[in-house]
């Protein structure tokens, strides 16, 4: 396996993507799953829309810098803004309540993607990505898709943050090809992530390198289905 594949986990090389919807690349490997799966809404009184694909390690990097600079908001664990903390480790956890790790995000994967049903959406409306939407305005959508992967007729996506399973909140609108995403998974090592903090110019950096191993196992494994 070349240098360049071994980094793809972390956001990082040239992944093999196209575009599903206009602005939204995903891993070349579920394009005709995912496919599947938006027709399969269609037939069923369903708009499937992207709001998330893939994400490279700069981008997820700056999402976290900006949220630890105060740039963007932090949400507390019911998705209502928060006080920033001032000690490190304090904002490290803050951040990670809805924000994954940089070279540690599944979208880094290209086969993760967060969805909404776009018929649902009132004009005008931006759509946050919250547990409210999920329980209110997408309740049907999301009532729709639980129904496809319990039948295990849903083209290889399923749902990845649960509760019960690790740290992070859970993100009903969040789905993932497993298959493909395992694949890609088998080559991550917490070793090669510390490697890339070491040179890189992340907020919190102490926090993380102290405690990257304990971070693996509450936010990271569990999420490698």
């Amino acid at each position: 396996m070349s240098t360049e594949n071994a980094l793809l986990p972390y956001g990082l090389g040239s992944p093999d993507l196209v575009e599903i919807q206009k602005g939204y690349l995903v891993d070349s490997a579920i394009a005709e799953d995912l496919n599947k799966l938006i027709e399969c809404c269609r037939e069923n009184g369903f708009e499937l829309r992207l709001e998330s694909a893939y994400r490279p390690f700069e981008k997820q990097l700056s999402i976290w810098n900006r949220k630890a600079r105060g740039e963007l908001p932090l949400l507390d664990e019911s998705g209502n803004p928060m006080q920033r903390p001032s000690g490190e480790e304090d904002l490290m956890h803050a951040i990670l309540t809805w924000s994954a790790l940089p070279g540690a995000s599944r979208h880094h994967l290209g086969t993760d993607i967060d969805v909404v049903d776009a018929l649902s959406c009132p004009p005008g409306y931006e759509v946050q990505l919250t547990p409210a939407e999920c329980t209110g305005m997408f309740a049907r959508f999301h009532a729709f898709l639980d129904g496809l992967f319990g039948s295990g007729r849903s083209f290889g996506f399923n749902r990845v943050f649960v509760p019960g399973r690790g740290k992070i909140r859970p993100e009903g609108w969040h789905i993932a090809h497993i298959p493909a995403s395992r694949r890609l998974l088998e080559q991550f090592s917490v070793k090669t992530l510390r490697g890339i903090y070491e040179r890189t110019d992340i907020a919190c950096k102490d926090a993380l390198l102290k405690n990257l191993d304990a971070l693996a196992e509450d936010y990271i494994y569990p999420y490698f289905l």
